[in-house]
């Protein structure tokens, strides 16, 4: 980064949130702030001739110590190497240690839009700390419950949490049933079936077609039952689950005797949920801001909605976000990048009575990509549903897409500067 003059103006960004959406506003804050082009605009940034640079400092609360890249989570579950590089903490990601962004490991706990102040309660001390702010943004996501997510807040945890799942699944000699076909439930089946071969691998799902929440083709789902089968898993469709009860053997080894709803009976050494609905973080905000289920009200340039105090000096991006599509991480970066744009072009109006050319989060139609053992199947308005090797590669390459990720953001250090 270059150096920020002392005449530029100051600016407090908090940013609840370091995952995707919220690591996605910082870098691309950092860029605008330094006079360059965000790094993932498409076109070259226009700067504002009198504010040439703007001196944001950035405060980024997390409950973990560091960016975990969640769409790797069925790998991370079933490869001890490859877990050990899904989670990166805060203090290893070089894009972000610069005297201006600063970590703070804790919960927020209230924000108080009138007065722009955001508490958060420290992950060790418990003790609470407030923060005050120019702009607000939320990024915290859903909260999703265990194995879909490891439940860690340290690197250190959440590899002896990974490494005793490992264990347990390595020794699932009556095998492993996965219950939910959704996204989650598939990639995590076929992951461990890719993986360890060597694995009997179920999967059951309630209803007669995969993804069955999501509005996609019949197509999509028919591709993606298909893939599962290819990889050697067992599907059971229309198989939902009454009972499971853990039995003990004699040789102090236990394994669950399960049940269906159709009269289905069968054992496994394991039973994975994979099916939990995904809860909203955004409890700290003001009720004004959320609706019935927790999710953030934004209008296109992705601020509150204006029945929250100060709304246009809050955002929101990610999935706790209240819009059209399903969630995917591609989107939540997307959005950090548009709030990034839309704060600095916010910054020049207050300083340079500049007119704000905001960028808007336009409607989302479904789309979405999955990784199934060594193939993909994606499927959006415009190409339609498409499946392979080659897709995998285009959409994940060969690490569930957390060097796309990487990459995309930048977090290794901004590969270009501004032209002199």
């Amino acid at each position: 980064m270059g150096s920020i003059p002392d005449t530029a103006p100051v600016v407090r960004v908090f940013i609840a949130g370091g995952s995707y959406a919220g690591l996605s506003t910082a870098v691309n804050l950092l860029d605008l702030g330094d006079g360059l082009s965000p790094r993932m605009a498409r076109e070259e940034y226009t700067h504002h001739p009198s504010v040439p640079k703007v001196n944001f400092q950035i405060t980024i609360a997390d409950e973990r110590d560091g960016y975990y890249h969640l769409i790797g989570s069925p790998l991370a579950l079933a490869e001890s190497e490859y877990a050990k590089k899904a989670w990166v903490q805060f203090q290893d990601l070089p894009a972000l240690q610069v005297p201006n962004v600063q970590f703070v490991q804790g919960s927020v706990s209230s924000v108080d839009c009138d007065a722009k102040t955001a508490t958060v309660v420290d992950s060790i001390t418990k003790e609470p700390a407030t923060h005050q702010y120019d702009y607000f943004v939320t990024a915290t996501g859903l909260r999703r419950v265990w194995p879909v997510v490891p439940q860690s807040l340290t690197r250190k945890q959440y590899l002896l949490e990974v490494e005793a799942q490992i264990k347990a699944l390595d020794g699932a000699k009556d095998g492993i049933l996965i219950v939910g076909g959704g996204a989650v439930g598939i990639e995590m089946a076929a992951e461990l079936k890719h993986v360890k071969p060597h694995l009997k691998v179920t999967l059951a799902h309630s209803r007669d077609k995969l993804l069955s929440s999501e509005p996609l083709p019949d197509e999509c789902k028919d591709k993606a039952l298909d893939l599962v089968k290819e990889t050697g898993v067992d599907v059971l469709m229309s198989h939902r689950l009454a009972s499971s009860t853990k039995v003990e053997s004699p040789d102090g080894s236990s394994r669950y005797e399960v049940e269906f709803t159709n009269g289905h009976k069968m054992t496994a050494s394991a039973v994975v949920m994979a099916l939990s609905k995904s809860i909203s973080t955004a409890s700290y905000l003001p009720s004004s801001a959320t609706d019935s289920e927790g999710l953030v009200k934004i209008v296109p340039n992705m601020s509150f909605d204006p029945s929250t105090p100060n709304a246009t000096s809050h955002f929101c991006a990610g999935d706790v976000a209240k819009w059209s599509g399903i969630k995917r991480c591609g989107a939540a970066m997307h959005g950090g990048h548009l709030v990034a744009n839309n704060i600095h072009q916010l910054v020049l109006q207050q300083v340079a009575q500049h007119q704000p050319k905001f960028q808007e989060l336009p409607e989302i139609p479904p789309m979405i990509g999955l990784a199934v053992g060594k193939n993909a199947v994606a499927y959006g308005p415009d190409e339609g549903v498409i499946s392979g090797p080659e897709v995998m590669q285009a959409y994940f390459r060969d690490d569930l897409g957390w060097g796309i990720c990487w990459d995309w953001m930048q977090l290794g250090g901004r590969k270009s500067e501004a032209k002199a």
